[in-house]
């Protein structure tokens, strides 16, 4: 099992490459490069996606904002908007799409890096439903997790990528993919994601 899944949109190839290049070097999976909005929506229906890095403008047009809403619509996947635009109008529109993040260009990696841990955490606890246990969980699921599956669910809240999960509880990054994987199946889903929306439809 793949570790965070992340899509770039970003219509420079030369700047969508070096996105790509870094995040593969600090454990996160690129799912995906689009160059442009068709190219991302076939993305966003093909592959299971964990956040999608947006920029606002796509071959001159403001074709982010539109991708950005649609994303909230169908996909509820977080994304954080990396643009050159820092004008008052264009972040008010954005702000309505409700991003995870804002990124200026030019950005450093470390800025990147930050933004991304930020939103997949603030995702994951927005999403996390009060008196959450073991317990309470397993009474809604036909096969119960178990306690190490449990704490990899944990994990995914707190927006811990395999390898911290791995270093936080003294196993290899293999055996946290086998737990994640078996929480994918037992929830029936395909992505850390989809198990936080999955989970925040549940009554607890």
């Amino acid at each position: 099992m793949a570790n965070i899944q992340i899509l770039v949109v970003e219509d420079e190839p030369l700047i969508a490459e070096d996105i790509s290049e870094y995040l593969s070097n600090v454990d996160y999976a690129v799912a995906a490069i689009a160059y442009n909005k068709p190219q991302a929506l076939l993305a966003l229906e093909k592959q299971t996606l964990d956040l999608v890095l947006l920029d606002i403008n796509l071959g001159g047009n403001l074709d982010g904002l539109d991708l950005a809403q649609l994303i909230n619509q169908k996909y509820h996947t977080p994304f954080i908007f990396l643009t050159s635009y820092a004008h008052k109008s264009i972040l008010d529109q954005a702000k309505l799409t409700r991003p995870m993040g804002y990124i200026l260009k030019p950005f450093n990696e470390r800025d990147l890096f930050s933004s991304i841990e930020i939103a997949l955490y603030n995702f994951a606890q927005n999403a996390q439903p009060r008196n959450f246990s073991l317990e309470k969980l397993n009474q809604q699921l036909l096969s119960p997790l178990t306690e190490k599956e449990f704490q990899v669910l944990q994990g995914i809240y707190q927006g811990c990528t395999n390898k911290q999960m791995a270093e936080q509880h003294f196993v290899s990054v293999n055996t946290i993919k086998t737990h994640l994987q078996n929480l994918y199946d037992k929830l029936n889903v395909c992505s850390r994601s989809e198990a936080i929306v999955k989970l925040r439809e549940m009554t607890f």
